[in-house]
């Protein structure tokens, strides 16, 4: 009969230590097994932003919270493996998020059910799979709303598995890969300042962000490189504010060399926080220093953001990353199988490649899942192990449609830039583009009269309400406009 034990284990260890533990029954919640229930929940939150959805359902939906006390989350995973995994592939997202949800004296442990039939319980050291950088000790966090003016106390907050080397590089993404290779090599001293790179969710724009930072920072170590993100800048807006230390903040911002910022689509609406963003800006350009930001699409595209930002956005140089030909995603996934030592047939590359073509991210979590079958299932890698962890992604539940999905098909679709369709214009092309992104929006979409009108120049419900009633009446007395709905509404 199999002795199920429970092992605590502290957070990123180098050498893990394990010891005997009563295994825990089911017992009604506690208000502190509530509390760590939300926790984690939280962290979940932020973590399921930064990976695909095939990793975040192989590697975190499984991790249970057990309990919270005094500064210490506890939760549980399904075996040793998962930890060590975690442990090599996401030490820093972990890191980060939990610094973020839970403060800096926070504390995580692990608690795995181990087979005792298997392994002596003793104080053993785990070597960590694929492992190719120190776990503890390789990052400092970043400093969650507490502001240093001492330049040596800058944490990066860079992941040092990112770098140029394992950036595949293709004809999706040529410009933008030479664009940030020019720029680590010479920061703030090239035309690209700032450099902008915008793409659709999962194509490697991170990635290509942070390789950036990593170059600089192995190349020119004295020079400060920060990368954050939209939120986070927020977030130590906020505390500054409420803590009164202005100051600080803007010393801490403008005090650095290279400026990393992911997803500055997140600044809309903030108007307070663009504001400051704004001045932050204008001082390390006008210090030449480097600016590096990431975004979901085209400056000229930001919706709720001003109009003076926008403008400096576009002073460097702006590039895109598109989706990645057939060869390229083979190639990607030959290089991230290798380097998770797994052999993969070229039958099983090109099947992956072939049906997995929405994102790199998806194509990631995709392999990773493989390879989790493989190792957790005790299965043998296959095609038609393939085929079916490719048959199972197919059917997840596709992310909600936004208005700016419909304002970007309708502008393709039309040929009409979206900053048109958003325009005051009362030309016949462009108002019917716009009636038609509206009525599209009101069919498929949740959202208010009033909330979709935001989205177009700030009109307001009745603009809308009356553009809606306009292609209900195109519907019926034209044939051509009819065929245009119908082809969008099946395109969307």
């Amino acid at each position: 009969m199999v002795n199920n034990s429970a092992v605590t284990l502290p957070l990123f260890p180098q050498t893990i230590e394990t010891k005997e533990s009563t295994k825990r029954e089911p017992k009604a919640s506690s208000p502190l097994d509530k509390i760590a229930q939300a926790y984690w929940k939280k962290c979940l939150h932020i973590i399921k932003d930064n990976i695909s959805t095939k990793v975040f359902e192989t590697w975190f939906e499984p991790i249970q919270a057990l309990a919270w006390s005094g500064n210490q989350l506890t939760v549980q995973v399904p075996s040793q493996f998962f930890c060590e995994w975690i442990e090599e592939h996401y030490y820093h997202l972990m890191q980060e998020t939990l610094l973020r949800v839970l403060g800096e004296k926070a504390k995580l442990q692990y608690e795995i059910v181990v087979d005792e039939s298997k392994e002596t319980l003793e104080q053993r050291t785990i070597k960590l799979p694929a492992l190719k950088f120190p776990p503890a000790g390789s990052q400092n966090a970043l400093p969650f709303g507490k502001i240093s003016q001492a330049r040596k106390q800058v944490p990066s907050a860079l992941n040092p598995r990112y770098s140029f080397d394992n950036f595949i590089t293709g004809d999706n993404n040529q410009l933008a890969s030479s664009a940030g290779m020019a720029v680590s090599k010479n920061p703030g001293g090239t035309r690209y300042n700032p450099l902008v790179v915008y793409g659709d969710t999962g194509l490697g724009k991170t990635h290509l962000a942070q390789a950036i930072g990593n170059e600089i920072v192995r190349t020119n170590p004295k020079i400060s490189v920060l990368y954050t993100d939209s939120e986070q800048f927020t977030m130590d807006f906020i505390n500054a504010i409420q803590n009164n230390t202005q100051s600080k903040f803007i010393s801490y911002y403008r005090d650095i060399d290279v400026l990393i910022v992911d997803d500055i689509q997140f600044f809309s609406g903030k108007e307070k926080t663009q504001d400051n963003f704004f001045h932050t800006f204008n001082a390390l350009h006008q210090a030449g220093k480097q600016l590096v930001l990431t975004s979901d699409r085209p400056p000229k595209e930001l919706s709720g953001v001003d109009e003076r930002l926008i403008s400096r956005f576009q002073w460097g140089l702006t590039v895109d990353i598109q989706k990645p030909a057939l060869e390229t995603r083979i190639a990607i996934l030959r290089r991230k199988s290798s380097d998770e030592g797994i052999e993969l047939s070229d039958e099983i590359i090109e099947y992956l490649a072939r049906h997995v073509t929405t994102s790199v991210r998806e194509l990631e979590g995709t392999l990773i899942s493989l390879i989790a079958k493989t190792t957790l299932d005790s299965r043998e890698m296959s095609l038609d192990l393939a085929k079916e962890v490719v048959h199972g992604a197919a059917f997840k539940e596709p992310r909600p449609l936004t208005i700016d999905d419909i304002k970007r098909t309708v502008s393709d679709y039309y040929k009409l830039p979206v900053e048109l369709i958003e325009s005051k214009s009362r030309k016949h092309e462009i108002a019917l583009a716009r009636q038609m992104s509206m009525y599209i929006a009101k069919q498929l979409t949740n959202l208010s009269l009033k909330s979709i009108g935001s989205h177009f120049s700030n009109r307001d419900h009745s603009t809308v309400l009356h553009s809606c009633q306009t292609i209900e009446n195109y519907i019926v007395t034209d044939c051509k406009v009819k065929a245009s709905l119908d082809k969008l509404m099946s395109i969307l």
